[in-house]
């Protein structure tokens, strides 16, 4: 019975990193990488393409409010949500004869991120205790890099290709998706999650300190996401350089999966102050030396490892506040983080424009790191006592 379990837990957590895998990197974020490619076919210009990539944000946030308010009690059917609307997102993409077609499958295609992240944490919680589920939830967050690398490989091998790189993509979230319900199994009926209390006020006001960091992390993270490949695209990159830059930020979030064991023995505020400030960083070398390929890549596997060690840190900060309600806070967190990249995108184009992109990328580092330095003033002791729980080892 124990080896069943713990080869039911080695499956979730497997399965899980390829969920996040799939519905961030090969769904979410792979928008951005073949974007040059469907313009080019689709007739898709700049613009429209900004309301595309806006309206796919506004769906991820729509998906991530409502693992706010369902992931304690339905996990697996938010993961079977994840799981259709990735699928069917990335299949219309692929067979989008028009830019309506692709553009309402690309918005619907981005809810999948959002859902799958707190169903992730809510099955996570219930299959791994003590010490070792900071640990698993940071390994399964840290899907996001393999499937950039996989976004990446599936680019340079198939573009112009790039209705079947979408193709591929739908079935692979089909089968991850399948495999995360066979490793959650049944709902334990002790641990069913009804009955419980919802956030009330009073966590609402322990968060509003991580609110406002990741919402300045999601404003300087803009510049590489949105702007990174075109900025060497800009400054006489080749596509291949431009694309394994998207390589190497994958390259980077996986190795969280190898760092995990040290992060997780760190408190969450400390990875968080660690992890923002490399990657204020590497987002000011991109914007620096866009011209040197080495340097570009370099610093996009720093990006890759920062950026993905620092959203398993808002998770682990948010369930060092109030375990039981870790989905939430993550759902909350991630929302926040989102609507600041999509504030970041607008703003720092703009910048970008004007002034070009050493300016505007090292704009966005000084918001990155102040976000850094923000966290260092609200400790996990004040963020419980405004909950009246104890603070561990006190």
């Amino acid at each position: 019975m124990k080896r069943s379990f713990s080869l039911r837990r080695a499956v979730l957590l497997g399965s899980g990193l390829a969920l996040i895998a799939v519905t961030y990197g090969l769904v979410r974020l792979a928008f951005g990488l073949f974007l040059p490619d469907v313009q080019r076919d689709l007739d898709l210009d700049a613009a429209a393409a900004g309301w595309v990539s806006a309206g796919a944000s506004v769906s991820y946030c729509l998906g991530a409010l409502a693992g706010f308010v369902l992931a304690r009690a339905h996990a697996r059917a938010l993961v079977v949500a994840a799981t259709v609307t990735a699928a069917a997102g990335a299949i219309g993409m692929a067979a989008g004869s028009d830019a309506v077609v692709f553009s309402v499958a690309a918005v619907v295609g981005s809810a999948s991120a959002g859902l799958a992240s707190p169903a992730l944490v809510r099955l996570v919680e219930e299959r791994v205790s003590g010490s070792g589920r900071v640990r698993a939830q940071a390994f399964v967050n840290a899907g996001t890099g393999p499937g950039l690398v996989v976004a990446g490989v599936l680019a340079l091998l198939l573009l112009p290709d790039w209705r079947t790189a979408w193709a591929v993509s739908g079935v692979a979230a089909a089968l991850v998706g399948a495999a995360v319900l066979v490793g959650a199994g049944r709902r334990d009926e002790h641990d069913s999650g009804r009955g419980r209390p919802t956030p009330g006020r009073r966590w609402s006001r322990a968060h509003v300190r991580l609110l406002v960091v990741a919402l300045l992390y999601g404003v300087g993270t803009a510049s590489v996401w949105t702007f990174g490949r075109s900025t060497l695209v800009d400054a006489g990159a080749s596509t291949v350089t431009s694309v394994l830059l998207w390589v190497a930020v994958g390259v980077g979030g996986a190795a969280v999966t190898v760092t995990s064991r040290w992060t997780a023995g760190l408190r969450a505020r400390t990875l968080w102050l660690v992890t923002t400030l490399v990657t204020a960083a590497a987002v000011a070398a991109e914007g620096l030396v866009p011209s040197s390929g080495a340097v570009s890549l370099a610093a996009g596997v720093v990006f890759g490892w920062a950026y993905t060690a620092a959203t398993g840190a808002l998770i682990a900060w948010t369930t060092e506040i109030a375990s039981e309600h870790a989905a939430a806070g993550t759902s909350v967190l991630f929302v926040v983080l989102v609507l600041g990249q999509a504030v970041g995108a607008a703003g720092l184009g703009t910048v970008l424009d004007a002034v070009g992109p050493a300016v505007a990328f090292l704009l966005a580092a000084v918001v990155t790191a102040t976000g850094a330095v923000g966290s260092c003033r609200w400790g996990r002791s004040q963020e419980r006592a405004e909950l009246d729980l104890p603070v561990a080892g006190a």
